[in-house]
């Protein structure tokens, strides 16, 4: 990270206590423990990005961690907003979702892709016109037999489960920060191997 540049993490999900803890709010919870620490801020109502937005101060430079209130499905409403009051480059963005294609707990990080499906993604790469942008996605697992994508990504995780989601979301809060210092591409070779059993 360069002295005085800022880069923004936008953790992806839906406002309102009706969704915590759900599949699809696992980006609210990476930028939510991010917050926790030291050096950030509290979370405030920023009306002009439609978003909750938390500063992360470092010595190189600052970070903007972003959830946006928009709901998923209109999430770059808020990334585009946030990008130009600032005028930061979609190089200095990291979005953080959910991913039903990948195991429970799975890190994966890329540089840039498509939305794969995800409807927030899809969003994100409609408003900023591209897919040139770094995402980071928490497997979630994949829907069971007969239930629908919809129903499953708004469901809570199983007692079971949160002790292996409690664990990743913290795991990827600590490579947020290794992206933040050293780059996409040591955290892609650091934290994208292969999935560990629970």
């Amino acid at each position: 990270m360069a002295d005085g540049e800022l880069k923004v993490v936008v953790g992806l999900g839906n406002p309102g206590p009706r969704y915590q803890g759900t599949r699809h709010n696992v980006g609210f919870d990476v930028v939510d423990t991010l917050a926790l620490g030291p050096r950030a801020g509290r979370f405030t109502l920023q009306k002009r990005f439609q978003a909750q937005v938390a500063e992360w101060t470092e010595t190189e430079g600052k970070i903007l961690l972003v959830k946006p209130e928009t709901f998923m499905n209109l999430s770059g409403q808020a990334v585009r907003a946030v990008l130009d009051f600032y005028k930061v480059s979609a190089e200095q963005l990291l979005v953080v979702c959910d991913d039903i294609n990948l195991p429970l707990g799975k890190l994966r990080f890329r540089v840039r892709g498509t939305h794969g499906g995800h409807n927030g993604l899809r969003d994100i790469q409609a408003h900023l016109g591209g897919i040139d942008y770094a995402r980071l996605r928490l497997g979630v697992d994949p829907p069971p037999d007969g239930v629908e994508q919809v129903e499953y990504v708004l469901s809570r995780f199983r007692p079971s489960e949160r002790p292996v989601i409690e664990d990743a979301v913290a795991l990827a809060a600590q490579a947020v920060m290794v992206w933040v210092a050293r780059g996409i591409e040591v955290v892609m070779n650091q934290y994208n191997g292969p999935t560990k059993e629970p």
